[in-house]
């Protein structure tokens, strides 16, 4: 096992390299470099929103095994994700709203001071502490993944007037770099709580000042912009609901979203105490969880450049995340548990979501209501939520290898029902040339702001 996790970590690594450079320097990467004015922008988008994401993912490699040194059993460990979920749940559904109505600058900020807070109760080993501490990172998690981007999209669109068609260009990067962040952090928090063996909690600590300087730094240089700022908190949400309800395609976005991002909470849980029978180094797996991130984000770049649609791209991150858990229901059977056969099935996965989060961003700028974007993206997060709520409650009431494998078997389930909306998405979008490929209707000339 780890021969098999230092020989992975290499070879992905190598092969991430050599992705990257293949997939770099596509006309439309061209055309964005040569305006200065957007340049300008991502990068000032980048700097704030990758100082949150490094912080968010310093603590991710030894979330589950702080719980454990704590002394905590797996169904405690359990419960306090699901009070994670739960609170994503009850205030993600609103986040977005919030955001839309008071700003979406002042809800960036209230991440970083929420989310330091959050840190510094990983301090207590008291349990109901630490269950206060899940319910502040579900709130930051919220508002992490629909504040920062509805603050982009917005700012991209109706502020700077820049083209559509670019946003896919920051989507595949950020993803990208979000890899880097994420390997860099995966081996700062081993060497932080093994190498230097200051425990599983120092990761959380070292994340407090990069979450500080997010928040500073969108205060000093972050102007502020809303949704539907004059419209009461109330229909705000219900106005969010409606658009889903109407539309098939949001409908199915939503589906496909919840479903497949479902699966990920649940691997998320499952992961350590799956591949940590053998104590292997937690942080380099995660690196390696990250390079396969990178690796996908490379493939997307790579098929978007040759026009693939961008609802087959879609649909193969959906393929993949499929047999990842087709292997992990075999891998994880008591008789025949391999933590080897789960850790390529979980590097799959991975792969997969270097090519879902940025096709799905896409897709949802161009389907999406500007005025309630964000609100509309939290409702996807309340069923999402909900199934990873009650998943882990399944394994919380069945700690066994069986119950890991019926987990794993109802999460393939869900893969297979978000595969069957992505089809279903593909054959209604068929014939719409604005969802296919960012790169479909670009120009020869150069495009200058």
């Amino acid at each position: 096992m780890m021969v098999l996790i230092y020989v992975s970590f290499g070879v992905l690594s190598v092969l991430s390299g050599i992705l990257h450079y293949f997939s770099s320097g596509t006309k439309q990467e061209v055309i964005i470099t040569s305006n200065p004015t957007f340049t300008q922008f991502q990068r000032g988008y980048f700097l704030v929103y990758f100082l949150a994401l490094a912080a968010d993912w310093l603590q991710g490699p030894y979330l589950y095994k702080l719980y454990s040194y704590y002394g905590f059993i797996e169904s405690q460990i359990a419960v306090l994700y699901v009070c994670g979920f739960a609170s994503s749940v009850v205030f993600g559904t609103y986040a977005g709203i919030l955001a839309d109505k008071l700003g979406r600058k002042k809800l960036c900020m209230t991440f970083a001071v929420v989310y330091s807070v959050s840190c510094l109760t990983k301090l207590s080993r008291d349990y109901a502490i630490l269950i206060v501490g899940r319910v502040l990172s579900g709130i930051s998690t919220s508002l992490l993944f629909t504040a920062f981007e509805a603050w982009y999209v917005h700012e991209h669109v109706e502020t700077h007037d820049f083209p559509a068609e670019w946003l896919p260009a920051t989507f595949s990067k950020a993803t990208f770099w979000n890899g880097i962040l994420a390997i860099i952090a995966g081996i700062i928090a081993n060497i932080l709580a093994g190498g230097l063996d200051l425990g599983p909690v120092s990761p959380f600590i070292f994340a407090i000042p990069f979450l500080m300087a997010s928040g500073t730094i969108v205060y000093f240089t972050w102007t502020e912009n809303y949704g539907t700022k004059q419209a009461k908190l109330c229909k705000g949400c219900f106005d969010g609901l409606r658009d889903i309800v109407q539309s098939r395609r949001v409908l199915l976005i939503g589906i496909i979203q919840s479903l497949y991002e479902s699966v990920m909470y649940i691997f998320v849980f499952l992961w350590t105490p799956i591949l940590d029978s053998e104590g292997p180094p937690l942080g380099v797996i995660f690196s390696s969880f990250m390079i396969c991130i990178m690796l996908g984000s490379s493939v997307f770049k790579i098929l978007n450049a040759k026009r693939y649609p961008m609802f087959t791209i879609l649909n193969i991150s959906l393929a993949l995340g499929l047999i990842s858990m087709i292997i992990c229901v075999g891998s994880s059977h008591p008789k025949y548990f391999s933590p080897s056969c789960s850790y390529i099935a979980f590097l799959i996965l991975e792969f997969g979501c270097g090519m879902y989060f940025p096709a799905m961003g896409f897709l949802r700028s161009l389907i999406l209501p500007e005025a309630h974007r964000a609100g509309i993206m939290n409702w996807f997060r309340v069923p999402l939520n909900l199934i990873a709520c009650i998943l882990l409650m399944v394994l919380h009431g069945d700690p066994s290898r069986l119950g890991e494998k019926n987990i794993f078997l109802i999460c393939a389930i869900l893969m297979s029902v978000a595969m069957m909306c992505g089809i279903n998405f593909a054959v209604l979008v068929k014939d719409d040339d604005d969802l296919k490929t960012s790169t479909e209707n670009d120009k020869d000339e150069s495009i200058t702001a």
